[in-house]
């Protein structure tokens, strides 16, 4: 017996190692097939991730929010990365099959990184140029403002007083000096400028950090050497006004009114930390909010500085050759006040007002309205720096602060002025106490014109027209009507809890409050003027706007809804819908801006959509051209492998846990993440620990209603489907393999990807259902059958009409439905898919009977009759509107 004892033990010792090595492979797939799930659910995450940051950008393009470069940069970070690790994961679960997608990606990248380096400047300036040989042509080295201020002195010939300008050669100059650019850039990258409270702190930050930089020694001896000339040509100690003339600023429709900094009566010694505090002034939070909401980039706004001889005047003001408020008017308005223009430009007084006539009854220009105001406040140079206000005397409060001749004169210069440039002009003038006028800036003025068919002007209204108001006889400053919370704004801290669509309301109509124009429906000021620069960025963005609206502040309380009547000069209680019916809808201010034209460039290599229909032959990923062509392309790809892998493999290889529900077909449960509660570790999940809301929807329908087996078959329909079986190797068929009657769901909570074949028939549901409706998709597809390809196609045709009745998109190719529902609430999504649900289970082998007119309406009328039975709302008595 010694041979059998030796057989024994050489045949367990075999069988032994046979079952360690089957159980080794057994481990290996099962970690194979661990791996291949731990790339889907990342690369489903960050296909999510890629699409969110995508539907933002359309957002931003179509006008839906405010952004800046920071907000570019970062949604083209957040795509490129999260696409890159869509093809890492890709090739995760499928190792080799498609690495020329790596060289697509690189190239769409490098046409990105291309575009958001772009727009550097370089500039051949002198880092200072003196005013003398200033002209309009030189806009790109000093800005349109001291542009503008040279054209006026040089080429017109008018009155203006002398200086110099710092070049945006010396501004790069400065920026380059010991990093400072790069140290801002950084602060702009960290900080989300979209909200309020961290553009606060980043304007402070910044600002600091620019007036403690030192400027380079060339800059600060051509700015000493520009002033020291200044000096020989009028006297020594001559003190100098500091004037913004950034890059685009008092260009047409973005004029940067009030936004940065004028620094009045510097003396030589305080010249260099005043250039840097006006260059600081750039990101002061109305300046860095403006160019925000007027989309223009950090890197296009170079500050210039334009230095011109301080003058101390008897009165002046600001000048509008035409009616800002009325295109058929073509007066021109004149607001002025004692001292320096300051109290006009700033809006902290209410100025007298002229409207001139251009041409009298005489044929002369004459003086058609005078507005005399009680003038209580002067502003006037220092002697040893700056300005003061100080309380006017008495005797001059109420006196006109020009005559009827020089209110003339001053129009005369404005008329000149606009035809020079060939459009309104929004002029800064001073008189000067011997008598003459100087002129300080000039700049194209926003007209507001109305949305009336013809430009003509809306009709004032009767305040009485629509109740007792709280606020009349205020003075428009922007036309149109606004609603929303009141918000009274009295110092900067009340700006950071500026609501959206609030209405502002202060004592005075600061520039600052600019920063708050793109959240306001409307603005209520006590005092101020249509001249000042608040009201010019108000028509500029088309908020409403009423100005020397007395007691104001205290006939409205924080938080209470009210509406602005800025063409009747009232406000009123509550919403009246009844004004808000002629509210004209707010233009997107980004529009056109460079930084908007910037985002349109950037998506076209992002957003589009170019390969939709994974059946068509160039679906490769070799054709994909955009961004948004390779999550697509991945997206379907790895839904694809992950399905055919888990066809090949014996069911304990993964993770996946049969449904426990009492159906005769066979469901498999796959946990991405989430999905199950209570996993356990036994093969089994039972339907009460699901929590995959888009799974448990489709299982509502799938469990409905009984399946009542195939349809009656005539006998030439049932020859036809033996004898495509029997012929057609494409049909697989799988109901005598070891996969028969198993189909599988890959979950998450939100997720859910449903695979199934019953017999030929194949169908794939795929959903997310968010609370965010953008987000939210359906894909339905269904292809296969027994029957001939002419059955097939029609039984295609028959779903495709049933969905579409619920407002599904379908598409029909060959034997072979898509249909794709989207943007929808939770709710609607939920329907559908309880309604796929049932399609799923309840149309197959109905390609049978398709030849059968007759049967297969009659199937349509009881399928119909079943949806409406377990889908009441979807029944067309209940339906409102079609989803």
């Amino acid at each position: 017996m010694g041979w059998l004892t030796e057989w024994l033990d050489r045949h367990l010792a075999l069988s032994g190692a046979n079952r360690e090595q089957t159980e080794r492979e057994k481990e290996r797939a099962r970690q194979t097939c661990s791996m291949q799930f731990q790339h889907f659910k990342r690369l489903l995450g960050a296909n999510a991730k890629a699409l969110e940051a995508m539907t933002d950008m359309e957002d931003a393009r179509r006008g839906r929010r405010v952004f800046g470069m920071s907000f570019i940069r970062a949604k083209c970070t957040t795509v490129v990365v999260n696409v890159e690790e869509i093809i890492r994961h890709l090739e995760g679960i499928a190792p080799g099959r498609y690495s020329v997608l790596a060289e697509r990606f690189d190239d769409i990248r490098r046409g990105i990184s291309a575009l958001l380096e772009s727009g550097q400047r370089a500039g051949d300036a002198p880092l200072v140029v003196p005013l003398d040989e200033v002209d309009k042509s030189m806009a790109d080295w000093v800005g349109s403002k001291m542009a503008n201020v040279g054209e006026i002195k040089n080429r017109i010939g008018l009155p203006v007083a002398p200086g110099f300008v710092v070049t945006a050669r010396g501004f790069e100059a400065f920026m380059a000096h010991q990093g400072l650019r790069d140290e801002i850039g950084k602060l702009l990258l960290l900080t989300r400028v979209e909200e309020m409270s961290e553009r606060f702190e980043l304007s402070e930050a910044i600002q600091r950090l620019i007036v403690d930089h030192p400027l380079p020694d060339a800059l600060v001896e051509a700015l000493i050497g520009q002033y020291q000339r200044l000096e020989q040509a009028t006297r020594p100690g001559v003190r100098v006004s500091l004037r913004s003339s950034a890059l685009g600023e008092d260009a047409a429709g973005a004029s940067f009114a009030g936004q940065f900094r004028s620094i009045l009566n510097v003396g030589g010694h305080q010249l260099v930390r005043s250039y840097k505090e006006v260059v600081a002034s750039m990101y002061s939070l109305p300046a860095l909010t403006y160019r925000l909401n007027r989309g223009i980039r950090d890197s296009d706004a170079a500050m210039c500085v334009g230095a011109m001889v301080m003058l101390d005047p008897v009165a002046g003001g600001v000048i509008y050759s035409r009616s800002p408020l009325n295109v058929r008017d073509d007066a021109v308005v004149i607001n002025s006040a004692w001292g320096l223009p300051k109290l006009v430009v700033d809006g902290v007084g209410t100025p007298d007002r002229f409207v001139v006539e251009r041409q009298g009854p005489d044929g002369a220009m004459r003086v058609r309205e005078r507005r005399v105001a009680d003038k209580r406040t002067v502003y006037v140079c220092r002697p040893e720096a700056g300005v003061v206000a100080l309380e006017q005397e008495y005797e001059l409060v109420a006196r006109p602060s020009l005559t009827d001749a020089q209110a003339v004169e001053l129009a005369r210069l404005a008329v000149l002025l606009e035809a020079h440039y060939g459009s309104p002009q929004d002029i800064e003038w001073a008189l000067e106490r011997g008598g003459g006028f100087s002129l300080l800036q000039c700049r194209p003025l926003s007209v507001a014109v109305p949305p009336r068919e013809g430009g003509a002007p809306a009709p004032r209204r009767d305040p009485s027209d629509h109740g007792t108001p709280l606020v009349r006889g205020a003075v428009t400053a922007a036309p149109g009507v606004g609603c929303g919370p009141v918000h009274v704004v009295e110092r900067d801290p009340d700006a950071l809890r500026f609501p959206q669509g609030g209405v502002l309301v202060a004592r005075f109509a600061l520039p600052k409050w600019a920063s708050l124009l793109n959240w306001a429906s409307a603005v209520v000021t006590e005092q101020g003027s249509v001249t000042g620069h608040l009201a010019n960025v108000a028509r500029e963005f088309g908020v409403p706007m009423i100005t020397g609206a007395a007691g104001a502040m205290a006939a409205v309380q924080d938080g209470q809804v009210a509406t602005v009547d800025a063409d009747a000069g009232a406000v009123y209680p509550g919403c009246v819908e009844a004004l808000l019916r002629h509210a004209a809808p707010r233009r997107n201010l980004m529009e056109g801006s460079p930084v908007h034209a910037l985002l349109q460039e950037v998506s076209r290599l992002i957003v589009p959509l170019n390969l939709t229909d994974p059946d068509a032959p160039e679906f490769r990923a070799c054709n994909v051209s955009t961004l948004h062509d390779i999550t697509r392309f991945c997206h379907e790809k790895s839904v694809a492998e992950m399905f055919e892998s888990s066809q090949e493999r014996e069911h304990g290889d993964c993770p996946g846990k049969q449904l426990r529900d009492g159906v005769p077909v066979q469901f498999w449960v796959m946990d991405l993440e989430d999905g199950i509660d209570g996993n356990g570790d036994g093969p089994y999940v039972d339907l009460e620990d699901i929590r995959s809301m888009p799974m448990l929807a489709l299982w509502d329908g799938i469990s409905a209603v009984p399946w009542a087996g195939p349809p009656r078959v005539d006998a030439r329909g049932f020859m036809t489907i033996v004898l495509e079986a029997a012929t057609n190797p494409a049909l697989n068929p799988v109901l005598r393999s070891k996969f028969a009657n198993r189909n599988y769901f890959m979950i998450t909570r939100n997720y859910c990807n449903l695979q199934s074949r019953f017999g030929f028939h194949f169908s794939t549901v795929e959903a997310l259902v968010t609370d965010s409706p953008s987000q939210n998709y359906i894909n339905f597809r269904f292809a296969g059958g027994a029957a001939d390809h002419a059955r097939r196609r029609r039984r295609a045709v028959f779903i495709a009409g049933i969905l579409e009745q619920f407002g599904f998109y379908s598409e029909v190719r060959g034997d072979s439905l898509s249909s794709r529902y989207e943007g929808m609430p939770r709710p609607l999504i939920g329907e559908r898919l309880k309604l796929l649900g049932y399609l799923t289970m309840h149309t197959r082998q109905l390609d049978m009977i398709m030849a059968n007119q007759a049967a297969a309406m009659a199937h349509r009328e009881k399928i119909l009759a079943d949806i409406y039975r377990i889908l009441p709302a979807l029944r067309p008595s209940s339906r409102k509107t079609m989803a």
